[in-house]
């Protein structure tokens, strides 16, 4: 096998282990809220600290990878992670689970906060656009399992088996990432300097990158974290079992997110970025009647736009940021798991106080939002963030 095919197969894994993990709640929120007689937004939490812990952990983790590497990083967050995703099932109350999953949260985040730089060191920049593109179907995949797997258990043996077996099956995951990763070849080790941010803030192109992240995934996780309530509640009255094949959209994403990083690298950025955004509009915007088909449709589309938005925004910023790639690429996602953890939890208010109909405002004002900050990220040659090998600023920042 290639270096390369070991490559993508390790982080295929880790996205799908990360991944189940990160969104394994998601699907079981009504059942959670019935068990311990929280209301849906209160249950919302469970996903919005682990993503808000990711967050926070995000840049820290990406300067210690600076300093001692990425694969080092990654595998020893990996490990971490499924130890204390195996806590889960144990836990008696609801704040036992708030603390678990934030504590989850925070070990997920070596991953998501090193693979995209890690990909941007070793990858060729005319092949970064698709690599990237597949290392996001993985994570799409690792969505679909984190919902569909607990969702299918918690019918037959309840929550806590359906969690348990979840985290055995990223365990296998954890365990393939790290026979298959290959060790860096092009990363060289140099001191964290939180500058670096600084230089990358200083950047419009990069600010509006990460402001797409932002408000795209603070729609997307509302959508997936307040649907099941709707579809379990009348008039559809779907039982859990049935309502967690909603994951199987995001099946759409792996297809659509690995085609639109190939796209993007034959045609440009910024058309399939704003394309991908009007899809997943479009999608939303079919799955306000209440009608079955209709929503089965427009979460197809809304989540292979999403998909394809996020692999084309986080592969133009390993693009844009020629060093300290990993503190750039933390930024990304500091702004993208940000914006799940607050944006998700803002969303169960919109629902409370005006169900479907208040989700579909809310979002799709967020997805304006993304898109006009799209439109307006600058199109043309890369330019070098004037960064150090140690992260700080030289000279004037580009535009």
């Amino acid at each position: 096998m290639t270096t390369a095919r070991k490559r993508d197969l390790a982080l295929f894994a880790a996205g799908l282990s990360t991944f189940m993990s990160l969104y394994c709640a998601q699907v079981l929120l009504p059942e959670l809220s019935r068990d311990f007689d929280v209301t849906p937004s209160q249950a919302s939490l469970l996903v919005s600290l682990a993503t808000g812990a990711l967050a926070l952990a995000i840049i820290p983790v990406s300067s210690l990878s600076e300093r001692y590497g990425r694969t080092r990083v990654m595998l020893t967050s990996s490990a971490v992670s499924v130890g204390v995703g195996l806590l889960l099932p144990l836990c008696s109350s609801f704040e036992a689970l708030a603390v678990v999953r934030t504590l989850q949260g925070l070990a997920l985040a070596g991953v998501p906060a090193v693979a995209m730089a890690y990909l941007a060191d070793e990858v060729p920049p005319a092949s970064l656009g698709g690599a990237m593109g597949r290392y996001v179907a993985g994570t799409a995949i690792g969505g679909v399992m984190g919902r569909l797997v607990p969702g299918m258990v918690t019918d037959v043996a309840g929550w806590r088996w359906a969690l348990a077996v979840t985290m055995m099956a990223c365990l296998g995951f954890t365990v393939l990432f790290w026979a298959l990763l290959p060790p860096s070849r092009n990363f060289r080790p140099g001191r964290a300097d939180h500058r670096a941010l600084l230089g990358h803030l200083g950047v419009p192109r990069l600010r509006r990158l990460y402001l797409v992240a932002l408000v795209l995934v603070a729609g997307f996780v509302t959508t997936f974290n307040f649907l099941p309530f709707r579809l379990l509640d009348d008039p559809f009255g779907l039982p859990q079992a049935v309502v967690s094949l909603i994951a199987v959209a995001n099946l759409a994403g792996s297809f659509t997110s690995a085609w639109a990083g190939t796209l993007a690298d034959r045609v440009g950025r910024r058309p399939v970025l704003v394309g991908a955004i009007l899809v997943s509009a479009a999608g939303l915007l079919l799955t306000l009647p209440p009608s079955l088909p209709f929503i089965g449709l427009g979460l197809l589309l809304f989540t292979g736009g999403f998909l394809a938005a996020h692999a084309v925004a986080s592969g133009w910023v390993g693009s844009i940021a020629t060093t300290a790639r990993a503190q750039a690429s933390a930024l990304y996602l500091f702004s993208y798991y940000l914006g799940s953890s607050i944006g998700g939890s803002a969303g169960g208010l919109a629902y409370e106080r005006a169900h479907w109909a208040g989700v579909g405002a809310y979002v799709l004002v967020l997805l304006t939002i993304g898109l006009v900050a799209a439109t307006f990220v600058r199109a043309g040659a890369t330019r070098v963030v004037p960064l150090d090998l140690n992260g700080r600023l030289v000279g004037k920042l580009p535009r």
